[in-house]
């Protein structure tokens, strides 16, 4: 039960639902209503199946990389503590948003669920390499089931997110979402200094 709590944690504070919305009016502000429906609806479901993908190859992929789950949980810490900074700060870099010329170009296409809004924006790095930690825990079939529904509950509070994100801008405000990124931001921190921790633990005891 702890390391499926710990699990959602972590996942919902990098994929930050909230955090999100914001990014995605800005991308989608220049089409209507049924536009920002039908980016929202295929730009989370392109990320899902990125990260389905990633989470139930995730542990074989670094075998055949000769990655130790060590190395990774090291590599994997120091990415999400710098992604919890970004968060702290409340600044968009390269590691979930897009550049001023990416943004640019995204302007020009019709279609920008798959860049950038499923990826960087929803199946960023920070998501991958914690779905990639998901499925290198080592753990029972039910602990599997867990992992999956809670990889799903977060994706659909991300689609719930980007459908209303307006209305949820609107009622947070730029001030009240920057608090809950920086909240999000701090939780991530302690859990990417564990993440290290206990990857240099098992490299000395290996």
């Amino acid at each position: 039960m702890e390391l499926l709590l710990h699990t959602f944690v972590t996942l919902f504070v990098v994929l930050d639902p909230i955090g999100i919305a914001p990014m995605f009016v800005a991308l989608v502000k220049h089409g209507d209503a049924a536009y920002q429906k039908r980016m929202a609806i295929r730009s989370t479901i392109i990320a899902s199946s990125i990260l389905l993908v990633f989470f139930f190859i995730g542990d074989g992929l670094l075998r055949a990389m000769g990655i130790g789950l060590p190395a990774f949980r090291i590599a994997g810490g120091a990415l999400l503590f710098l992604l919890s900074i970004d968060m702290i700060f409340a600044r968009h870099s390269g590691l979930r948003s897009t550049t001023i010329r990416e943004q640019q170009e995204a302007e020009l296409k019709n279609d920008i669920s798959v860049f950038p809004l499923a990826f960087p924006l929803i199946a960023g790095p920070g998501a991958l390499t914690t779905v990639l930690l998901m499925s290198t825990t080592p753990t029972t079939s039910g602990i599997v089931i867990g992992m999956l529904a809670i990889l799903i509950f977060v994706l659909l509070a991300t689609l719930i997110s980007l459908l209303y994100a307006l209305k949820l801008i609107g009622i947070l405000g730029e001030t009240g979402t920057n608090v809950i990124g920086r909240l999000f931001g701090l939780i991530l921190a302690a859990l990417a200094a564990q993440y290290v921790v206990d990857g240099i633990k098992a490299a000395f005891i290996s």
